[in-house]
């Protein structure tokens, strides 16, 4: 559609004032609009096709912006849904971070909590109901994350309080409302085999995602955990009921990490959520902590390292004493991750030296859930590295914490080289090794590691591999453009690894 073509279209982009003379009256330009659009680099004309792509892909198909509208916006005018939350997950893709509709001076809209937010019921029949409709909807009419005018990322309090009510006890018995029928015997359709092969299903998922990153087999995962609700919808047994619960769990948090992986941040966040109330259903805190862990990870990656630290906090507490030593392990390290990214040297010392004690009381890993398993010697060093590598950043480049994450990092790229069955965290350690030699001020080296990490780049399907690569060449280009490895590496990547327009789609 060519720039002012639907000019005067008001009703046509469904954003039309309702009142012409109250809108005049209030109207004055949006700075906070104004602000983030100018830091974005988007003309208008641009800032208005990726709205009306949004809106395609979510079905408002009513929606036709151009370059008048979005000038309109600027100058103040309120647009209806779901155009505000349309600007809100663009502008929070485009700065990797949250990005609310108050913070680019819109209104929200009014919408119950829960249908719209993470503040949902903790009750089986209600989690069983969310997961089902969450899922289908996922499995029909997902694109870039965008579920519906009703999705946003939460940060804050809107999304720490509620999580904090996953350790509040529930009634006796899930099926509190319906006592009367748990002493009548219950036959589940499952046989004892069939469910094992469930349960056995989540273990295949997370080995091809380890392997071939989240974009490949993330559809496989919502369709699986869709399935799983069907059966959870049907009366079980107490027992089986637990264990259904559980692979709901592993498969909900699963298919938020894929999505998280590949860039769909509302939609992970959203399944973190849901597989949060599906552990507490089956009665698994130490998952639950390690669910914990995998939205406190999202949040240090979209830069709000205190909600990071109160969830990580959450899962410690909620599971001191029924955590293994490696899930405990685990979350002192990202216990670490949040305070660098704060600026608390001390406390990330301390985090780390406590991880690694709880990591030498390990025994050979039986006594470890499948989930946990991940979380090696390597993955250890890695997530200590990263600890220093981002507090040297926060410290201005400090070459004191760069030096203590060195010797990690290259122990982790050591162990990830002979495991061929992560190479995404291959390949994400070989980028953390690449920035550490950038900070000691070594560009020759960093773009060896970066060139190895694009080759597996271009063999997995993962957005956070490609986005960190993508800001660890530009760094090397900002600092050291004129060294001939870095052009060249500079060359390769934008043949190799373009990005394009479009974000990758989920499939």
């Amino acid at each position: 559609m060519a720039d002012g073509a639907a000019e005067e279209s008001g009703d046509a982009t469904g954003d039309k004032p309702l009142d012409k003379s109250a809108d005049k009256a209030e109207k004055r330009p949006n700075g906070q609009l104004n602000s983030w659009f100018l830091r974005s680099g988007w003309s208008k004309g641009e800032l208005a096709r990726q709205v009306n792509r949004r809106a395609r892909q979510l079905g408002a198909h009513h929606i036709s912006t151009d370059t008048s509208r979005v000038r309109r916006w600027l100058d103040g005018e309120q647009p209806r849904e779901p155009i505000p939350k349309i600007l809100s997950e663009l502008f929070s893709e485009r700065f990797g971070c949250v990005v609310g509709v108050e913070d680019i001076g819109l209104r929200a809209a009014h919408q119950s909590p829960s249908v719209s937010g993470v503040d949902l019921p903790w009750a089986a029949p209600q989690t069983v109901e969310l997961l089902s409709e969450f899922s289908r909807s996922d499995l029909m009419l997902a694109r870039r994350g965008f579920l519906g005018t009703s999705l946003a990322l939460a940060a804050g309090p809107s999304l720490i309080e509620p999580m904090q009510r996953w350790l509040v006890p529930g009634p006796a018995g899930r099926d509190a409302a319906g006592a009367a029928d748990r002493d009548r015997p219950r036959r589940s359709r499952l046989s004892g085999p069939e469910l094992e092969l469930l349960e056995s299903t989540a273990v295949m998922f997370r080995q091809w995602d380890a392997q071939c990153g989240g974009g490949l087999r993330r559809k496989a995962v919502v369709g699986q955990l869709h399935e799983v609700t069907d059966l959870l919808q049907e009366p079980q047994p107490e027992d089986i009921s637990r264990r259904l619960f559980q692979v709901a769990a592993e498969l909900a948090q699963l298919a938020g990490w894929m999505s998280y992986d590949i860039g769909l941040h509302p939609t992970a966040q959203k399944y973190f959520v849901l597989a949060l109330h599906a552990a507490k259903e089956a009665g698994n805190r130490p998952l639950g902590s390690y669910i914990l862990s995998s939205m406190s990870r999202q949040m240090i990656h979209l830069g709000r390292p205190d909600d990071a630290l109160e969830l990580i906090h959450l899962g410690q507490y909620g599971s001191r004493e029924t955590a293994t030593p490696r899930t405990q392990a685990m979350l002192y390290a990202m216990e670490a991750r949040a305070y660098a990214n704060m600026g608390q040297p001390a406390k990330v010392k301390r985090a780390v030296s406590m991880a690694e004690d709880c990591f030498g009381d390990c025994e050979s890993g039986d006594g470890d859930p499948d989930w946990i398993r991940f979380f090696s010697e390597a993955e250890l060093n890695a997530e200590n590295a990263h600890s220093f590598r981002d507090l040297a950043y926060v410290a201005g480049r400090s070459p004191t914490y760069a030096s203590l994450a060195r010797p990690k990092m290259e122990r982790a790229v050591e162990l990830f080289a002979q495991d061929n069955e992560h190479q995404r965290s291959y390949a994400l350690n070989l980028i953390g090794m690449a920035t550490v030699h950038l900070l000691e001020r070594e560009p020759e080296e960093s773009t060896v590691l970066a060139g190895q990490a694009l080759r597996i780049a271009k063999q997995v399907r993962s957005e956070r591999v490609n986005n960190r690569l993508r800001k660890t060449v530009d760094n090397a280009v900002r600092e050291f453009g004129d060294v001939a490895e870095v052009m060249m590496l500079t060359e390769q990547l934008a043949v190799h690894l373009p990005e394009s327009a479009e974000a990758v789609q989920a499939v």
